[in-house]
């Protein structure tokens, strides 16, 4: 090769690796303007591939697994920003108060947020109180009888819109909702099955209803007017499927017997 040619080349591959490093400045300016990849998680103890955890060493589930992952692929530090449940984060969307999420999907929060891939699909239903005679829908579905669903959620949104004649109170916390049921203070509580099922392992004498009235989707969002940072998200979390990004974090986190559903039935 001539010097002119090896000169040339060396000034294309230059303009390259500046396009390339002012595209990763780019995209961490929007993805990770503290610095940090700030990853808004919800806590309780209910597990699943949403909710996460305190530990003695932090925080630990499916949402805290991924969002570590991402930032170690975007060269940053993580930090978890704590809410009390998926509400709370959907109204913080729009306060730059956190970078990236994962949580339950539906048409009112895809205004608020924009979301990447599906990588949960939950069956929601009802968990009956101890010694309750409500065994199905028909019979949950009556004047006087009180649904409880952590508020402001899609599982609530869900409920309201399945029950026409049985009250949906909101509430903030798993826990607050776990003990007005094992005392007998609400009648049922809306949420996933599998959920569900653990709970009802818990508290003894409850009932979790065969019957399903709605299909929760969990996917990665970042706030709106973030494009590069959604093309990242939906990257990553594409890829995370793909390679068994996301199966390591079911399995690390008691969901080895789930399995990964991404697509609607």
């Amino acid at each position: 090769m001539s010097s002119r040619l090896q000169r040339l080349a060396g000034l294309v591959l230059g303009a390259m690796m500046m396009a390339t490093s002012a595209n990763a400045d780019a995209l961490k300016d929007q993805i990770a303007p503290s610095g940090k990849l700030r990853v808004a998680i919800a806590i309780s103890p209910a597990g699943g591939a949403f909710w996460s955890t305190k530990t003695e060493n932090g925080y630990a589930g499916v949402p805290v697994d991924l969002g570590k992952e991402m930032a170690a692929q975007l060269g940053v530090s993580v930090e978890y920003v704590v809410h009390q449940n998926s509400g709370q984060i959907t109204d913080a969307a729009s306060n730059n108060s956190w970078d990236v999420t994962f949580l339950p999907k539906d048409p009112d929060r895809e205004t608020k947020m924009t979301f990447g891939p599906i990588y949960e699909v939950a069956d929601a239903t009802y968990i009956v109180r101890p010694g309750s005679k409500i065994t199905n829908f028909a019979t949950l579905d009556q004047d006087g009888v009180k649904v409880a669903a952590v508020n402001n959620t899609t599982t609530m949104r869900g409920a309201i819109a399945h029950l026409k004649h049985a009250r949906v109170t909101g509430y903030q916390t798993y826990d607050e909702i776990f003990h007005l049921l094992e005392n007998g203070d609400v009648d049922a509580f809306a949420l996933s099955r599998d959920q569900l099922i653990a709970m009802a392992k818990k508290i003894p004498g409850t009932c979790v209803l065969d019957e399903t009235f709605k299909q929760t989707v969990t996917a990665v969002a970042v706030p709106l007017n973030h494009p590069l940072a959604a093309a990242f998200a939906t990257k990553f979390m594409t890829e995370a499927i793909a390679n068994g990004t996301l199966r390591k974090a079911y399995d690390n986190n008691g969901l080895k017997d789930s399995p990964v559903r991404t697509e609607v039935k």
